[in-house]
């Protein structure tokens, strides 16, 4: 993981606005890389400066420079850096290095150059700064795991964006810089497969993409527009619109099989409830051939046509369901079909943005 330090501290103060102490259970850890102001100023030069192709829809957080330090690490700071003496003479010289290929990015025909210099001084009073605020928070976290997992705890891990962004195996070059697949769980924890019981996919019950790179079942029409409107499909960090479509069950099989997934989670079964004919895409039509397994490569994936079965809509307000009883019978069948599609049940439905709006399917499946 990588951790932009004003971001966090951002969200700790919020939260203890609120009256919530998150410094109580929070841990960060002492290997996390840190999101640093040269990464955001190369995100933003190198954004600028991208003249072809399709952009691969970064979100100009510094999150794809801050990845190439950490693989090249020579310029790499760690969150146990921001507790070491020796921090602002190594930032002395990473900014000398940074603001001379900063000019080199951002040079333009008469060999000026608009790229903004950065100030190690500055930069190394806001680390001191992130140091005495998060030090106490730095810690080994693997060790911390291991030593739960061993004394019999559970633990819980979270992933954040879809496997489809995954760094290794996921849709490239139109992807994110880390494993967010399921196959990053031993990888960004440091708990070693065994450990894994159990893992949980989440889906939408429709697709959506943020940025460039191929979508097969995209709907460039009122159709994707009502979708997009129904779930409010909008970027969080960016507010760009989400490019939405059908539900790929292509994707999602490739994505559980590579995740080890035993259990979907099928979200925003809502907005499927206004429409009266509902698709899923089965497999792909490329170059003439039916192709029922994933493309590892996005030029083949953007020559494929989505091959779909057509269901009935239920056309029904599912918003009050709490059971799957409360379900329409359309909705039980569209279900059933897509845990045949993807080969694991659906084991939780969401029905609705609040927590209450979930239905659990089998609860002892899920412990």
């Amino acid at each position: 993981v990588v951790i932009e330090p004003t971001t966090l501290l951002g969200e700790l103060e919020g939260l203890e606005s609120r009256g919530i102490d998150p410094r109580r259970n929070l841990m960060i850890s002492e290997r996390a890389h840190l999101v640093m102001p040269w990464h955001l100023a190369e995100d933003q030069v190198m954004n600028q400066q991208s003249v072809q192709g399709e952009n691969i829809g970064t979100t100009l957080r510094g999150i794809g420079p801050c990845y190439r330090d950490k693989v090249g690490r020579n310029f790499a700071i760690r969150a146990i850096d921001l507790i070491r003496p020796e921090l602002p003479e190594r930032i002395a010289q990473i900014v000398d290095a940074k603001n001379a290929l900063l000019r080199g990015m951002s040079c333009d025909g008469s060999g000026t150059s608009a790229a903004p210099q950065l100030d190690a001084g500055d930069i190394a009073a806001k680390a001191q700064g992130w140091g005495e605020q998060l030090g106490p928070l730095i810690g080994d976290t693997t060790n911390r795991l291991l030593d739960e997992l061993d004394a019999g705890k559970r633990l819980l891990m979270e992933g954040a964006q879809g496997s489809l962004l995954d760094i290794d195996h996921g849709t490239y070059p139109f992807v994110t810089s880390s494993n967010s697949s399921g196959v990053g769980i031993s990888s960004g924890s440091g708990v070693p497969a065994k450990w894994i019981r159990h893992v949980i996919g989440v889906a939408k019950a429709y697709s959506t993409r943020v940025g460039g790179g191929p979508f097969p079942t995209e709907l460039n029409c009122e159709t994707g527009q009502k979708i997009r409107d129904l779930g409010r499909e909008y970027g969080t960090t960016t507010g760009r619109p989400r490019r939405c479509g059908w539900f790929d069950a292509v994707a999602v099989r490739y994505t559980a099989r590579l995740g080890g997934v035993d259990a979907l989670a099928l979200m925003m079964m809502d907005v499927l409830a206004h429409f009266d004919e509902i698709q899923v895409c089965v497999a792909y039509d490329i170059d003439g051939q039916r192709v029922e397994h994933f493309p590892c490569d996005a030029a083949t994936l953007r020559r494929a046509k989505p091959i779909y079965e057509t269901h009935a809509g239920w056309k029904k307000d599912v918003t009050g369901a709490r059971s799957l009883d409360d379900l329409p019978k359309l909705a039980h069948r569209y279900l059933a079909r897509i845990g045949e599609l993807i080969g694991v049940p659906v084991q939780v439905i969401s029905v609705g943005p609040d927590r209450e709006q979930t239905i659990f399917v089998d609860r002892q499946h899920l412990r």
